[in-house]
């Protein structure tokens, strides 16, 4: 089976998009999904970015996503609270939760409560909340996720992102091929099933 590597950050706006739209999308197209949470701060730092700061833009951030969200039958909720996981310790048990095989149950159910029940990520009420219901117990993944061994992951997965020439969140690859966007996703499964135009002929 094909496979997609799905890089996300726990606290990008549009990637509430995909995370919501991914597993069913790439179910369809016969298409496995490696979650990969990194740290797309870092990334922008780099490229001299600093979306929050852009007075025209984040206005139009949260209708796009609204829009967007219409479109594809999602919840379309007020804006959330952002920026959110200010120590990165969801991210971190997203990325213990990659390691573990859990990674996508735990994605969903964190942008869930992010978006659409308000709720801060990396606040530890909000990871109780979305844990309990997975069968975990909160203050040991917490525990786990603070590692040193965890934090090494995180910074791998970072590395590997910007190896690929991921800049931003949400991002695909496929085979080398580097996709950026939530409105990009449906070409990045075309492409792994070997079915997007430029493909033609290879």
């Amino acid at each position: 089976m094909k496979q997609i590597d799905f890089f996300y950050f726990f606290g990008s706006v549009y990637a509430y998009l995909s995370v919501m739209r991914i597993g069913k999308a790439a179910e369809a197209a016969g298409v496995s999904v490696r979650w990969r949470p990194f740290n797309v701060r870092t990334v922008m730092k780099e490229n001299n970015v600093a979306f929050r700061s852009e007075a025209l833009k984040v206005p139009y951030m949260w209708r796009d996503v609204e829009r967007r969200s219409a479109t594809h039958g999602l919840s379309v909720p007020a804006a959330p609270v952002w920026p959110t996981d200010p120590e990165l310790l969801h991210n971190m048990v997203g990325t213990l939760a990659a390691a573990e095989g859990w990674c996508e149950a735990f994605t969903v159910a964190s942008f869930k409560a992010w978006f659409v029940e308000h709720m801060a990520l990396g606040d530890p009420a909000t990871l109780e909340h979305v844990l309990a219901p997975l069968g975990k117990n909160a203050e040991a993944v917490i525990s786990q996720a603070k590692s040193e061994e965890v934090a090494a992951l995180y910074q791998a997965e970072t590395e590997l992102a910007r190896s690929h020439g991921v800049f931003g969140s949400p991002s695909f690859v496929v085979d080398g091929e580097m996709f950026w966007g939530d409105d990009r996703l449906e070409e990045a499964l075309a492409w792994a099933r070997g079915e997007h135009r430029l493909q033609a002929g290879r």
